[in-house]
């Protein structure tokens, strides 16, 4: 079965464009919650050595489609 070959919104569902979107957020900005205090330092590149991805992750994201396709 091949779901992409015909992806449509649902009729109920109007089409959304950029503007509402950002009118959308921000309508939604005053009701976010500012963390408290200063944010952390940003950690100096010298003392990242790697990222440990679990098999099944990267599994997943190598069969993802390259965005926009």
């Amino acid at each position: 079965m091949n779901f992409t070959a015909s992806r449509t919104a649902a009729p109920s569902e109007p089409e959304a464009d950029l503007t509402d979107l950002r009118g959308d957020c921000a309508r939604m900005a005053p009701h976010w919650v500012v963390p408290a205090g200063p944010a952390p330092a940003p950690v100096p590149p010298s003392l990242i050595h790697g990222v440990t991805v679990p098999p099944a992750s990267a599994r997943l994201i190598d069969a993802m489609s390259e965005y926009g396709d």
